[in-house]
């Protein structure tokens, strides 16, 4: 019974437990699972201005509002192009000797995941004005804006990266807005985030839960779902263009009254979401949309039909085939 009347026995045999236990159920298993994941073959390591920029990350407490994790049930499907996987996130390393935030999967979802967020908005102007005040170009966020990562300018420099912000958004102040160094790095993350594809040999893991959409049928046979361009356009356009189609004064151009969205070189205007374009110099380029999201005739011809109806437009109606034939020459042209 001595042994109980000895506190020294008694706390060196808990301390002794506490080490064993952590070493079968933490240390080893994470070593074991170390060596037998690996990053998979596309995946890209963070450069260094991205690895400054994810530290930008997690000092402005970015990872409270935003995951980076795709669930494998079918809401999250918007996120990514499939679930996430272990492999993922087996290329992170320490930020350094002290901090061990190498995987920011978060525990709750404010705001978008970012997982994908690269190939979905990747456009440095875009996060750029997304950063210094999010309701310029989404109204309705409760993201806090990030002016201190910008600074007010009369003369710009060479090397400076103006920051297209309507006169109405510049706290009555004169001069430009310029990027400082963090603020560049941490778009640079930002645009660093992208779902690397699985290996033709893998099998996708399936999204569950799935919402069963049943085909119209016509004849006898099933009829080809309809792409809704309004969702499309709102889910991947609108956040530039606006959701009235005027786009924004110096960083985005309207589609309201265009010439390219209401006139008749279809090829131009498919090229333009496909490829994307950066030929206008008072407005930021655009990504290649279209591509990124691996469109086909229909997801075009059906927002090329909503913006050419909306907001006062009113051009000729365009069919999918139309758009098939035009968009397998563009392809063939761009191989």
């Amino acid at each position: 019974m001595s042994f109980f009347n000895s506190h020294h026995k008694l706390f060196g045999l808990a301390t002794l437990m506490f080490v064993v236990l952590t070493l079968f159920v933490a240390i080893l298993p994470a070593l074991n699972n170390q060596a037998a994941v690996r990053p998979l073959p596309d995946a890209q390591p963070l450069t260094a201005q991205a690895a400054r920029g994810k530290a930008v990350f997690v000092s402005n407490g970015c990872v409270a509002c935003h995951s980076q994790q795709v669930r494998n049930v079918d809401m999250d499907r918007v996120w990514g192009s499939r679930p996430s996987i272990a492999a993922d996130y087996a290329g992170n390393t320490r930020m350094d000797f002290w901090r061990n935030t190498a995987t920011l999967m978060g525990t709750e979802r404010t705001g978008p995941d970012l997982t994908d967020v690269g190939t979905r908005q990747p456009g440095r102007e875009w996060n750029l004005v997304h950063l210094f005040n999010p309701r310029i170009v989404v109204k309705e966020s409760v993201m806090p804006a990030y002016p201190f990562l910008f600074r007010y300018t009369e003369a710009p420099a060479a090397e400076d990266v103006v920051v297209s912000v309507p006169p109405a958004h510049m706290q009555g102040r004169n001069g430009k807005i310029v990027a400082t160094a963090e603020a560049l790095d941490l778009v640079a993350y930002l645009q660093s985030l992208k779902q690397a594809k699985l290996p033709e040999a893998e099998n996708t893991p399936a999204f569950l839960y799935k919402t069963e959409k049943k085909a119209g049928v016509s004849a006898g046979r099933e009829e080809t779902p309809v792409a809704d361009g309004e969702a499309l356009y709102m889910a991947n356009c609108s956040a530039c263009h606006q959701a009235n189609g005027e786009g924004l004064a110096g960083a985005f151009p309207p589609l309201k009254g265009s010439r390219i969205v209401t006139g008749g070189d279809l090829r131009l205007y498919i090229d333009i979401i496909m490829n994307g374009y950066d030929a206008r110099p008072e407005y930021a380029s655009m990504a290649a949309v279209g591509t990124n999201q691996g469109w086909t005739e229909h997801e075009v011809a059906a927002i090329i039909n909503y913006e050419r109806s909306s907001w006062g437009n009113d051009a000729p109606v365009v069919s999918v085939e139309e758009i098939k034939e035009l968009l397998d020459s563009i392809q063939q042209r761009s191989e």
